[in-house]
């Protein structure tokens, strides 16, 4: 397995990201089910097909890819986290369903680290919030698409449905996790896809309390 430092990873997020999830990731998905909104809505407009290479940057316990194994059959899984706790219960939660790898969503190798050089679906779930440099993550995630794939994001929204005191509560809540919502995330997907030639489609969720973007490559000639 690949380190994260080999992969680019600061040492100091990685050993953060650690000690945040190392009791959390046992009770990670029942509490998370309660506020982490649109990553179904996300899952079921995936529209993989069986043979398709579906990537997720920052899978966490790999609660979204099986998720997504029972929602599209066939597809070939794979995930990476800069985490090796979160990595622990993915592998339990998988076993050989998913090819999992250990390194940064800023600078990962997908050929050294997952054994593919690219992926006709990748999902980007409640991670950009977390990732301190998130607009190379996500432009990184971006350049590995397969000609004709598309990138999924699923992240808080603005918050401008909700009112005041409950925003502060929740944004404040959120800090103590270390999430921050990223309110710049639509003009950087789509400064992103205009750089890179992909189509973007956004989504603003209920109450601005999350957002969905999905960016496309065009197919091959």
């Amino acid at each position: 397995m690949a380190s994260r430092s080999s992969f680019g990873a600061p040492p100091s997020h990685a050993a953060l990201m650690d000690e945040v999830y190392r009791g959390q990731r046992h009770i990670y998905d029942f509490t998370r089910k309660y506020y982490l909104f649109g990553r179904d809505t996300l899952i079921a407009s995936l529209a993989a097909q069986p043979g398709m290479r579906v990537l997720e940057v920052a899978c966490g316990t790999g609660r979204n890819l099986a998720k997504v194994a029972k929602a599209w059959p066939g597809v070939r899984l794979y995930g990476l986290d800069i985490s090796a706790e979160m990595l622990k219960s993915a592998r339990a939660a998988l076993g050989s369903e998913a090819r999992l790898g250990e390194g940064d969503a800023c600078a990962f190798d997908p050929a050294t680290l997952l054994g593919e050089p690219a992926f006709e679906r990748i999902v980007l779930s409640y991670s950009l919030s977390m990732i301190p440099d998130w607009e190379g993550a996500l432009d990184h995630a971006a350049g590995q698409l397969a000609a004709g794939g598309s990138l999924h994001v699923v992240d808080f929204g603005d918050l401008q449905g909700l009112s005041g005191p409950l925003q502060t509560l929740l944004r404040g809540w959120l800090a103590k996790f270390h999430v921050e919502p990223r309110a710049a995330l639509p003009a950087v997907a789509a400064e992103i896809a205009a750089a890179r030639g992909l189509y973007l489609e956004s989504r603003r969720g209920p109450l601005g309390y999350y957002q969905l973007h999905v960016l496309k490559a065009p197919s091959g000639a």
